[in-house]
This record gives C-alpha cells, structure tokens and sequence, in this order.
C-alpha cells in the first residue's frame, strides 16, 4: 500500500489500524526473549501446518482392549429430575450460552456462527484466524463456550440416570454435525488449544458417563464410538502440537495440560496416550507450583481463574488417583493451599470478592442446582478429599457436582466430618499472593470480613487479568456485602466498559489526578505496572492491621506515593482507613467505595449510611478544604456506578466519590463503623 492509498483510506479504518499497530508494539514490548522466541518457532510452524507439511496425520487403529476407570460416577445420588429439565432443553435445542438464555443454536447447530452477534466466523486456518476481530468472528467468548461442549456432560447425565436414548441422540447429531462443520485445523474451533483441551474435558466427562469404550451404548454404536475417538485423537494431536509454553497467559498452559492428561487417561487406545498423560502431568507438576503461590493465591490474581484452574487440578487430581497416577504432595497441598485461600476470603454468606477478570468460564458443568455456588462447590469436594471438617463448614452440604466427582459414598464420607470440633481460626495473611483478612466473628451472623489487596498486578509481564486495584478493599457484615470489587463485566477488546471495570475508578482505592494506578497498553496489557506491598500486618484479639503502599503514581512529573493503612478495632466494630499521599505540588485526589447493588445510601448529620436489608453501616469521609462528595449510580457518562456479577452484565449500583485537590503530604481518615448484626 503506497501513501496515497492510506491517504484515501477511511479514517475509521486508518484508526483502526494504528489500534492495532500500537497493540501489537505494546505486546512485543512485553515479551519476554523466550516468547518472542517462541513464538517465532510458531509462525513457522503455522506456515508449515497450513501448507500441510506437518500435521495430524493418519488416525491409527485404536486398540479397545486398554481400557482405565472412570473417575466421573454414574452412580451419583443426585435429584434426576433436575437433570431431566435440563437435557430436555437441549435435546430440544435450546441452550444457554453465558449471558444468553435459550439460545436457539440451530439444526444441525451452526458451531462456527457466534450465538451473541449472528456473525459466522470463516473456514480459514485456524492458527491464522483473527479471534479478537469482532468483525470476523464476532464475540469469540460466545462462540467458543458453545462449542466448549458442555451440554455434552448434562445430556449424559441425564442418560446416566433415566438410559433414555433421546439424549444419546442428541450428543450424536451434536457431534456428528460438529465434526463436518469444523474440519480439523479450520475455523475459529480450532485456533486454540485451550478450547480444544476444554472441549476434550467435557467429551472425557460425557463418554464416562454414557460408558466408555466398553459400556453398552459405544459398545452397540460402533460408528459413534468411532467418529468420538478419531476427534479426540485429533484434538490431543493439536494440543500437543500447539501447547502455550512461553505465552503470557499462563493459566491457558493448565488447561491445555489438563486436557492431555485426561485425554490420555480416557482413550488409552493408542499408543500416543501414554505421551499425551506424561506430557500433561509433568506440566501440571511443574506450573501447579510455578501459577500458584505458596499460599494458595493464583497468580492472575483472578477469583474466577482461582476456581476455574482449582478446577482443572482437582479433576487431573481425581482421574489420575482412580488410575494409578499419583500426582506428588507438593501438588497436593499447592491444592490444598488454594482451598484455604477460597475458605479465607468468603464470608459467612458464600461470598468471594470479584477480583481481577472474569468470563464466568468453568471447565465442565456437572450441576444443575439452581443455587449451585461454584466456590462452595470446590469446597465441598475439598472437604471429602482432604478430610477437612473446616472446609466443611464453609461448604455448608455437599452439592451435586461433588457428588458426580466422588461417588455414591461421597454423602457419607461428607456426614463423617467433624465441623465444629476441627474448627481453626481462619488464615488471615497471605502474604505472598498480596491479600490480607481483617475481621471478627468469623463465619457467624455477626461476622466482620474486609479483604485488603497489595498484591501484584497479575501475572507475567503483561498482568493480562489484572485489575488497577491495588490497596483496595472489600467489607462484609454479617453475611452481607457492602462493599464490593465490582467485578469484570466486559472482555471485548475494543469495549469501554472493559477499560472501567480493570481500572483504578472501579475498585475501593484512591485515584491520583483521574489516572490508573498501571498504564494500559491493552485491553490485555499493561505497560508500566504500579508496584504493591504490604509493609505491616499484625493481628490480635482486639485488632487487626494492615498497612501497605505502591509506586503507580511516581511515574507522575510530581511524584505521588500513597500509602494506606487500614485497621478494625473488633470490640468497638470501627474500621478505620487512612491514606497517606507524599506529593510537593496539588493533585486531584478521589477517594472510591462501591457499594452493592442491594444497598442504598443515605445522608444523617455529615455521614453516609449504607444500608442493605434493613441493617446499616455508617461511613464517615475525611474533612478537607474545598472536598466533594458525590453520589453516582447506573451513570454511562461517565461510566461509574455498576457491579458485574456475571459475564457481559451489569447492574446499577451506588458508588461514592470523595473528591479534593491536595498539595503536600497529606493524610486522609475514613471511618466505617459497624454495629451488631446478631
């Protein structure tokens, strides 16, 4: 293209293109030398594959004689007529798909066509397929989760439990139809490896479920058996061709080795399964404790990865006990440690902060519980698998997930655990991971929980998952959430409301001058990465303290350090924040706390109370010259006033602003006091 073709170029396409320049500058600015090499090894290898020279190659015989044991129990004492409901649905064609509810997916399904925007993404070779274009391919996140196969599992449940073969059929035309429309290496379903390893997990569950190799049903359809086996060998071959070794974005490397190893343990019929099983558990070794801090924080800093690679480790945990293949204590306890980090931070109400992103994306489906809590879920099975009675209390029951996971026994092994006589104080610091827990009366009805974050950005030299929040916090009162991280809403590259959520205006910290504490570079980068630590914890039975600081704001032409220490006094209930700010000259300074959407706010005599069910905490702000406080709620203009509790949505919450200009060192006193709840 000469210049004067750039010239006539339409300036929304010339913008679109110095976009997509300066992200790719950006992304190459934070590529570590073993990635760029990395991917450079890929490039060539995209070229060879497309031009045939390298590839699956011919499908060898299966051998139907190895077989393994399932680590998926048909025999789960579970309410079928949950499962019924919901395979009825599907075989009827109506399935959800993340935000989506009764999505008409078309028959025969029309895989490569996004649910969401109706774009239907081309046949061209995957590994050079455009996945961020939502000009080609649509919302990759809609299009990929369908055809993550999850459906798969509860029609297979729902077979397990009724032997109705009207939902057999139904994952026989799926994967028939699936199988023509999506030629290996072509299209959108086969641009990543992750999906294919997650789509690999699922298979693995339904093929448990309906018997295996050898169970009645594959063993009578000996066509369907056929064509089910030659696409996981496909798709074990195109994961292990294709694994993320050097990316960014670690947490894809546990899934795509999650997917190995189970695929090797589920279809043994080659002799390249038991290269696949090795290849993924060595990984899964090696980046268990490499992802995952010693105490038990993913390194994304992500509650949504936290429980989606929590996951994936359990479920290559169980498969590998149920065949001989131990996986080595420090994988244990690294699961064990992740747990405790889950117990830790849910209050007395099953609730989690939303930290970092989410694309409410879990490995597999296996319950149809309308209040199925994902969390409480791996607690529960946790619980049963470590013989952890605390676990137990923080689970509450045993849900139906665990009961497909662990077996018939499962309810009984769960019943024998003692709660309240193994009951430990929770853990309050992890110190490594960067979150700390102030609070008293744990897991009561008068229960106070605050989460303080001074942890990394995220993981890796782009953060991809991240959020700008360092030394924010959550509050939780008697079960009950107050303040809150208001989540991640949005994962569309070019989508405002991805840059608010992952910004610093989004979380309960301070904000210098309108700026993010870390400079984006990206929807998934940051360039310049504010550094967080906590410099003081100590805890007691009157008080908990926390105290840490960050250099985001001394990249600023007059440096800003911020410091905050936070500090409950149990007895008197009073949560005191103070920020310290070191600067010479005037700075715009806001103060932030998102609210729950269940709360409202109210103004009594020069204090806000936040109320929510009729209970209410009173938030007294610090008084300084010429100080604002504003109210915002469901504002786009700008873009304040929301919390997200699932994936593309978003609800109108209160979010107050504390806003004033400051010159100097400067300290700022909030206090939250909080009455009894009991």
């Amino acid at each position: 293209m000469d210049a004067s073709e750039h010239r006539n170029l339409a300036p929304g396409v010339r913008s679109g293109l110095k976009d997509r320049l300066r992200l790719a500058l950006n992304r190459l600015r934070c590529m570590t030398p073993a990635e760029l090499a990395w991917r450079a090894a890929r490039a060539l290898q995209v070229r060879a594959e497309r031009a045939r020279l390298i590839g699956a190659g011919e499908i060898p015989s299966p051998d139907l004689g190895r077989l393994t044991r399932p680590w998926v129990h048909a025999d789960a004492r579970v309410d079928a007529a949950r499962y019924v409901v919901a395979a009825d649905r599907i075989a009827d064609g109506w399935i959800d798909v993340l935000a989506l509810q009764r999505v008409d997916i078309g028959s025969p399904p029309r895989w490569n066509r996004d649910p969401k925007t109706g774009i239907e993404a081309p046949l061209a070779f995957g590994k050079t397929l455009d996945c961020t274009d939502p000009d080609v391919v649509g919302d990759i996140r809609y299009l990929w989760h369908l055809n993550r196969h999850q459906h798969f599992v509860t029609l297979a449940q729902a077979y397990a439990l009724t032997g109705r073969k009207r939902y057999t059929e139904a994952m026989r035309e799926h994967l028939e139809s699936w199988f023509f429309a999506c030629p290996r290496g072509l299209g959108a379903n086969w641009a990543s490896a992750l999906e294919a390893a997650l789509r690999l997990v699922n298979w693995s569950v339904a093929w448990q479920l309906v018997g295996g190799a050898g169970g009645g049903l594959l063993r009578d359809n000996a066509e369907l058996r056929l064509l089910w086996m030659r696409l996981a060998y496909q798709h074990a071959r195109f994961i292990r061709g294709w694994l993320s070794l050097h990316s960014a974005a670690n947490h894809r490397l546990i899934g795509e080795a999650a997917g190995l190893f189970i695929a090797g343990l589920t279809w043994p019929h080659w002799s390249e399964a038991r290269a696949w099983l090795s290849a993924g558990k060595a990984i899964l070794e090696r980046e268990a404790l490499a992802q995952v801090s010693s105490d038990g924080v993913h390194r994304d800093q992500s509650a949504c990865y936290q429980q989606g690679v929590l996951d994936l480790l359990v479920f290559c945990l169980l498969a590998g006990k149920a065949n001989g293949e131990w996986f080595s204590p420090h994988y244990e306890s690294r699961v064990e440690a992740m747990l405790d980090f889950v117990a830790s931070t849910m209050d007395a109400g099953g609730r989690v902060p939303m930290l970092g992103d989410s694309d409410d994306s879990s490995a597999t489906r296996l319950s149809a519980e309308e209040d199925f809590c994902p969390l409480r879920s791996a607690l529960a099975t946790g619980a049963v698998l470590f013989r952890r009675g605390d676990f137990k209390l923080k689970a509450k029951r045993l849900d139906d997930k665990s009961r497909w996971l662990l077996g018939a026994q499962a309810d009984a092994t769960f019943a024998e655990l003692e709660a309240e006589k193994t009951r430990l104080p929770p853990r309050q610091s992890f110190p490594e991971g960067g979150y700390f827990v102030l609070g008293c009366d744990f897991d009561t009805p008068n229960e106070v929980r605050v989460v303080a974050d001074a942890g990394p950005l995220g993981a890796g030299p782009a953060a991809a998952h991240g959020h700008a929040d360092a030394l924010s916090f959550t509050l939780s009162a008697g079960g009950r959430e107050f303040l809150v991280d208001p989540g991640a809403c949005a994962w569309h590259g070019r989508s405002r409301w991805r840059e608010y959520f992952r910004g610093t205006l989004a979380h309960n910290t301070l904000r210098v001058d309108g700026l993010d504490q870390s400079v984006s570079g990206g929807a998934f980068l940051w360039l310049k990465k504010a550094r967080a630590e906590s410099s003081l914890w100590l805890s007691s039975a009157e008080k908990d303290t926390f105290e840490g600081w960050h250099d985001g704001y001394l990249r600023l032409e007059d440096p800003v350090k911020h410091r905050r220490l936070i500090e409950l006094d149990k007895r008197a209930r009073r949560l005191v924040i103070e920020d310290t700010l070191e600067m010479d000259e005037d700075h715009e300074v806001e103060l932030l706390f998102h609210c729950s959407e269940r709360c409202s706010v109210e103004n009594q005599n020069g204090c806000l109370r936040i109320v929510r069910e009729g209970r209410a905490i009173v938030l007294r702000l610090p008084q300084a010259s010429g100080c604002v406080v504003q109210l915002y709620r469901g504002c786009v203009a700008p873009i304040l006033g929301w919390v997200s509790r699932a994936f593309d949505a978003r609800e109108a919450a209160t979010t107050i602003v504390w806003q004033a200009r400051l010159a100097g060192r400067t300290a700022l006193r909030t206090e939250i006091l909080i009455p009894n709840f009991a």
